[in-house]
């Protein structure tokens, strides 16, 4: 039995396992290296994030961004955004020197098993261990409007669906939402050659600007330090001290997991966006049905007007919602210990430890939790060290035949995956 299955190998869990390996932990690895980046998003895409706040963590910094890009060659600078598919490969380099080695079949379930937990793979073996980290990033949790749901996916998908948008070139496709994805993929498909149209209730859209130079005065970092996630001391909050975060009541918590950081373009995206891309803002969308070969989508405006619009294709870059009843591989015993906070997330401890002993969280679902840094690649270093310490802790109390109570109430998850008052 391991002392740590890591389930997930994106930026976070292969953070985790580089420092449980350094701690001296016997764990496994399992997941698709770094999917989401190489099989998720469209060639062409780039980090929103400055390179410097996009490392994953290994506890001595050796596999750095900056000595991936120096061995192979390239420059990984301040306001010079980095290719997707350099950060994927990034994270394949990682993967290869600062951990052990990835299995990368997929866990179908996960289960309570005497001693801890067992682990069922997609070719059916099982793999058993004392504890657990979820780290199973954004794809289980993609977002689509309710108004979309009933389409086929002929007509509708999501941005996370797409790692070429090749298909599209030449047709009018609608993308809904008015953030990063949403923007970065019309420009993308406008690039194609499609007749591409941004739609979005929000009155304007919202862009990021041109990051200020790291070499500041000390009045300058005083006034609004820079950090992973932005200038101004609220941004340092999030991004350097998540553990102060979370001593905030779970409702300010949750408002904050929610608003921070909204949607936004990339100041890179803008000069790109506006002279090829159609937009039309203010717009709810209250029905969509298939018209022919297409999608006829019925709107209503801020102001009540209704208008609709005629497209062969919808993407829908509304995000994700990382709430408990989409953990599908958890089997019933385990969700029957799940607790959740008020927006279904998981409920976690300062490890990262929920409700269900030695069951850690990482990543969106614990944005709730230990704020907005935990939806972005800069949570990871904070997050692997501070969950590493809450397994060590979990394994010590278990050897010493002690049981360490489970993070305070919240609400529990039914059996059928309904959210009701502990």
């Amino acid at each position: 039995m391991y002392d740590l299955l890591v389930v997930g190998a994106g930026p976070y869990g292969l953070s985790i396992a580089s420092h449980a390996a350094a701690a001296g932990l016997s764990l496994r690895i399992v997941g698709r290296p770094m999917a989401s980046w190489r099989d998720h998003m469209p060639r062409g895409m780039f980090l929103k994030s400055e390179p410097w706040a996009s490392n994953l963590s290994d506890p001595e910094g050796r596999w750095s961004l900056d000595a991936y890009c120096a061995e192979q060659g390239m420059t990984a600078r301040h306001g010079e955004p980095i290719p997707v598919e350099a950060f994927a490969s990034y994270g394949l380099w990682f993967a290869r020197h600062a951990g052990p080695p990835v299995d990368e079949r997929m866990v179908t379930a996960l289960r309570l098993c005497p001693g801890g937990f067992e682990a069922t793979l997609e070719d059916g073996e099982r793999l058993h261990a004392r504890t657990v980290a979820l780290a199973i990033g954004v794809l289980p949790f993609t977002e689509v409007p309710s108004a979309l749901r009933s389409l086929a996916p002929a007509h509708v998908s999501h941005s996370s669906d797409h790692s070429d948008l090749e298909r599209f070139r030449d047709r009018d496709v609608t993308v809904v939402g008015g953030g990063q994805a949403a923007l970065e993929t019309a420009a993308l498909l406008a690039e194609l050659g499609a007749r591409a149209r941004v739609l979005a209730r929000a009155p304007r859209l919202n862009w990021n600007d041109l990051p200020p130079s790291r070499e500041r005065s000390p009045w300058q970092s005083a006034r609004s330090p820079l950090s992973g996630l932005g200038c101004g001391w609220r941004n340092w909050l999030y991004s350097e001290r998540p553990g102060w975060f979370r001593l905030l009541p779970e409702a300010k918590r949750a408002h904050i997991a929610k608003t921070a950081l909204g949607p936004a373009g990339a100041w890179w995206v803008r000069e790109r966006f506006e002279p090829v891309v159609e937009v039309r803002l203010g717009q709810r969308i209250t029905s969509a049905y298939e018209w022919g070969s297409s999608v006829r989508l019925e709107l209503t405006s801020r102001n009540g007007e209704p208008s609709s619009l005629e497209t062969e294709h919808v993407i829908a870059a509304t995000g994700f919602k990382a709430t408990c009843g989409r953990l599908g591989l958890l089997t019933d015993d385990v969700r029957h210990g799940l607790r959740a906070v008020r927006d279904g997330s998981p409920a976690v401890g300062r490890d990262f430890e929920s409700s269900v002993p030695g069951l850690f969280f990482a990543g969106l679902t614990t944005a709730s939790g230990f704020g907005p840094a935990m939806r972005f690649v800069h949570g990871a270093t904070f997050t692997a060290e501070t969950l590493v310490r809450g397994v060590r802790r979990r394994l010590r109390s278990r050897a010493a035949g002690d049981r360490i109570p489970a993070p305070g109430a919240g609400v529990r998850l039914t059996g059928t995956g309904a959210v009701v008052q502990n």
